[in-house]
């Protein structure tokens, strides 16, 4: 069986030197659908990953990716803030963009806005007096808020969406959901000509930190496109925008980037070493995969395992290695509104925290290290005895 190449040439720069990450077939085209039945997650629409790396730019894309096998809408959740370190992490980002970037007196466009709670909280902000339009096709609640400061969109933006007036855009783990990131780029760039100081922020998964820390759980259908920081630079600057400043967050997981409205300048596409990583991760996925099916059958014989967190990294994992869910007993997540429903693949149960005694879970794997501290503390407040196992990435 052979991938398609349906994409031979980098959507950023046009370049056809691509060197291969990942090749596999038949994996889960959504990773957070809410499932409410066994046999729905059983039978998800599937695909194949195509992952290249462009060896001109550093843009990492899925050759193989068919947007239309997606189906965003009100069962889609991916929301992460019912976890307490990201809920933190959130708050920083506003008060970075409200007290240190000046994002005040603002109409402020979110580009892919979920439930809306980071517009919310820019629009709230004390003293910021901004207002808010989020467009979304999985959003839920009401469409307008806060008497008009507030209103949402079901729909996703595109090149229809640029007479909605902003003075910022936001747009938050969404283009690494775009087959053509440069035309979302330049939509926004349209919808934010004629005024001067309006500013773009962006933020997105760090392709350079998947492929260095050969992260294995990182690369999954959803996200067909994946940057690096400089990759990105070059997307807006392609789509006109000036940048201003990028940098690594969230532990370098992920990348942000501010830009504006001014000259866009010389576009100099930099791959940064992505296309060597590259090769790296293309030859160690298959080690490491075998490396955590070997310390997992191991495991079992003395534990009784659960995987801690049923987003994209969770359904990867699990699908990797456990897909008829023989090794763990069930997949644990903070999130209400996934608890009682089940994972994307391989249908293990989505169970809440204080379910995993009923379980008999022993040990719980960890997959993202920025949350072992908070996972220690929600087992030591339910008094459970349980180890915890991480993926050791630092």
């Amino acid at each position: 069986m052979s991938l398609s190449q349906g994409r031979p040439e980098c959507p950023v720069c046009g370049d056809s030197r691509l060197v291969e990450v990942l090749r596999q077939w038949d994996v889960p085209v959504h990773q957070n659908l809410v499932l409410a039945t066994r046999s729905a997650a059983l039978s998800i629409t599937r695909g194949d990953l195509d992952m290249c790396a462009c060896e001109r730019c550093g843009f990492v894309y899925n050759r193989a990716f068919d947007a239309s096998k997606l189906s965003y809408g009100p069962q889609y959740e991916n929301t992460q803030l019912s976890s307490p370190a990201f809920q933190n992490y959130a708050s920083e980002l506003v008060r970075h963009m409200v007290d240190e970037r000046h994002v005040r007196d603002a109409t402020i466009v979110e580009v892919g806005c979920g439930k809306g709670a980071f517009l919310r909280a820019l629009v709230t902000a004390a003293g910021a007096n901004n207002s808010g339009v989020g467009f979304d096709p999985s959003f839920v609640g009401p469409d307008v808020e806060l008497d008009g400061r507030l209103r949402f969109e079901r729909r996703f933006y595109d090149a229809t969406c640029t007479g909605v007036a902003a003075d910022v855009v936001v747009c938050r783990h969404v283009i690494e959901h775009v087959t053509d990131p440069v035309d979302l780029l330049q939509a926004i760039h349209t919808a934010l000509q004629g005024r001067i100081d309006a500013r773009l922020f962006l933020e997105t998964p760090s392709a350079e930190w998947i492929l260095r820390n050969t992260v294995i759980s990182d690369l999954f259908y959803e996200h067909c496109s994946l940057f690096t920081a400089q990759a990105l630079a070059s997307a807006c600057g392609r789509a006109g925008f000036a940048v201003q400043a990028t940098r690594p967050v969230f532990g370098e997981q992920y990348v942000w980037l501010e830009a504006g409205n001014g000259p866009a300048g010389h576009i100099s596409f930099e791959p940064g070493g992505i296309a060597e990583l590259g090769r790296q991760f293309a030859s160690a996925h298959a080690s490491q995969v075998e490396t955590w099916q070997a310390r997992i059958k191991d495991l079992v014989r003395t534990q009784r395992l659960a995987i801690w967190g049923a987003g994209a990294k969770g359904v990867t994992f699990a699908n990797l290695l456990d897909p008829r869910a023989q090794y763990f007993a069930c997949v644990v997540d903070v999130n209400p509104a996934k608890q009682g429903s089940y994972l994307a693949g391989t249908g293990h149960s989505i169970v809440a925290p204080n379910e995993l005694g009923d379980h008999g879970v022993t040990c719980v794997v960890v997959l993202n290290p920025n949350y072992r501290l908070e996972v220690q503390a929600e087992l030591a407040s339910l008094r459970l005895s349980v180890d915890i196992l991480d993926l050791g990435i630092r």
